[in-house]
């Protein structure tokens, strides 16, 4: 048991985060983030005057930044024994024989599917970065060493909160929908990147004290090929 405790604390000090307070995560140096949902759009089902807009609206994004930024893409793969579940619910009630004989049909297909590929869930988020250098190496040095937490974290957020409001604006001539998130939903976030395949997300609690890596694979555990 105390061997357990000891992995966990230390893939926990791995993930580098100190806290979550309202949108913003801070990290163990001293910077911090703000991470903007942003919703997917077809790009192949538009047309090619709106394909030509979307482009010419990101390079003008791009070309307006004046700080660095990150776009991170989440895969995750979907479960849909639910779904199949919910056919055959819908297959035994079905009176109508050639309807019922379709539906089993298109099961079979949906089943087949997910067996030859994976069915995937993307996510798009943009990360947008502060550190405490952008004040100068003086006033940095000032601000670590004389202010409070909570100063840190107001310096930070008015930071963020500035180059995010940027962003979203520019992301709303792009007629893409996007939000920025709030705690518990960075808390699910977290969660669902470090323990991907383990965890159910109807565990989830707004307490950034919960450890975010839930699970770690012994060492000596490991099979020798």
């Amino acid at each position: 048991m105390a061997n357990q405790k000891k992995i966990q604390a230390t893939t926990q000090k791995f993930t580098e985060i100190k806290a979550i307070v309202d949108d913003i995560v801070l990290f163990q140096n001293d910077t911090a983030c703000l991470i903007i949902e942003v919703r997917a759009t077809n790009f192949a089902l538009m047309s090619k005057q709106e394909q030509d807009i979307k482009i010419y609206s990101y390079a003008s994004l791009l070309n307006s930044l004046s700080f660095s930024l990150q776009i991170y893409i989440h895969n995750k793969k979907i479960d849909i024994s639910s779904y199949l579940g919910l056919l055959d619910v819908e297959i035994k009630k079905t009176q109508n024989k050639l309807l019922q004989a379709n539906m089993m049909m298109y099961r079979q297909f949906v089943e087949q599917l997910v067996k030859v590929n994976s069915v995937l869930d993307k996510q798009f988020y943009v990360v947008i970065s502060y550190n405490p250098l952008e004040r100068g190496a003086v006033n940095t040095a000032t601000t670590l060493k004389g202010q409070g937490k909570q100063n840190v974290i107001d310096q930070a957020k008015a930071s963020l909160h500035s180059k995010s409001t940027s962003i979203l604006a520019q992301l709303a001539q792009l007629n893409l929908p996007a939000k920025t998130l709030m705690a518990n939903e960075l808390i699910h976030l977290f969660y669902g990147i470090y323990n991907e395949d383990s965890i159910d997300s109807t565990e989830l609690i707004a307490d950034t004290n919960t450890p975010i890596v839930r699970s770690v694979m012994p060492l000596q555990n490991k099979k020798e090929t």
